[in-house]
């Protein structure tokens, strides 16, 4: 199995001024649509996620910049791959970058509370502020939004939905993927 030793990205400010591309690609949840700015991976969005940005703003499509987090996320689907490696350019406020930040850290097939997220930021009291940042991560799935729990361990809100969080959980936990089992959780 084939898994990245290196830290995760840490995100950066996105220049809002840069050139934009996108594509879409097929995945087992769905058609993701794929977003480089200046050739680094700004964004990663389901069908009827929340806080979509309007597909206008993707820029043209062309599937040049997306070769390796296409490569990866094949490997991650086919469960070969653990952890992503890649350049990411997020745009979000400060707090924000530093929950994704945390959210590369969450194990693949482990969970966090947003409670244990906040306090791993030193903000033991900002579990909801946590929850509002997770919900705007710009590229799911390789910054793992859907590793984040409530503080019971019950799937609260995802952006991608709840039926895609369940079976993204169920796949890292060993299962299909496609069948959840909640007593995984």
């Amino acid at each position: 199995m084939t898994t990245s030793t290196s830290a995760p990205a840490t995100p950066r400010r996105l220049r809002t001024t840069g050139h934009r591309r996108h594509t879409v690609v097929d995945s087992p949840y769905g058609p993701l649509t794929l977003v480089a700015t200046d050739g680094v991976l700004s964004g990663l969005y389901m069908i009827g996620q929340r806080h979509r940005p309007p597909e206008e703003t993707f820029g043209e499509p062309d599937p040049r910049p997306f070769t390796e987090a296409v490569r990866q996320l094949d490997a991650y689907f086919a469960g070969e791959l653990r952890e992503f490696d890649l350049p990411l350019c997020l745009d979000g406020t400060p707090f924000q970058r530093s929950v994704w930040a945390q959210l590369q850290l969450i194990p693949y097939g482990e969970t966090r509370s947003y409670g244990e997220l906040a306090t791993s930021l030193g903000k033991p009291g900002a579990s909801r502020a946590v929850g509002l940042a997770n919900g705007k991560n710009p590229v799911g799935i390789i910054v793992p939004c859907h590793r984040v729990v409530g503080a019971s361990g019950s799937l609260t809100g995802y952006g991608g939905g709840l039926d895609r969080k369940q079976r993204l959980l169920a796949f890292e936990k060993g299962g299909r993927g496609d069948t959840p089992d909640l007593s995984l959780f």
